[in-house]
């Protein structure tokens, strides 16, 4: 029994092994606890959402430097 367990976590772990994961890049950041130091997440798409986030805890919202737009050209194939 503990073997058909080992061989199922490694069927699914090579199948995991298999997706492709594809960076998200966001154009807003939060930078909690001030300029001089603290955490900086750049998961916003939206000014007012970096807002709403930092609201009540402390922070600024900045402009993501390292933001390029996605080209719409570009197409999602999901297969």
């Amino acid at each position: 029994m503990r073997l058909l367990l080992l061989m199922l976590g490694i069927c699914v772990s090579v199948i995991g092994i298999g997706t492709t994961a594809e960076a998200r890049n966001y154009p807003w950041c939060a930078q909690y606890g001030g300029a001089l130091g603290g955490a900086k997440k750049c998961s916003f798409t939206t000014f007012q959402q970096c807002l709403a986030d930092v609201s009540g805890v402390g922070g600024f919202c900045i402009q993501n430097s390292t933001y390029h737009p996605a080209h719409s050209s570009r197409r999602h194939h999901p297969y």
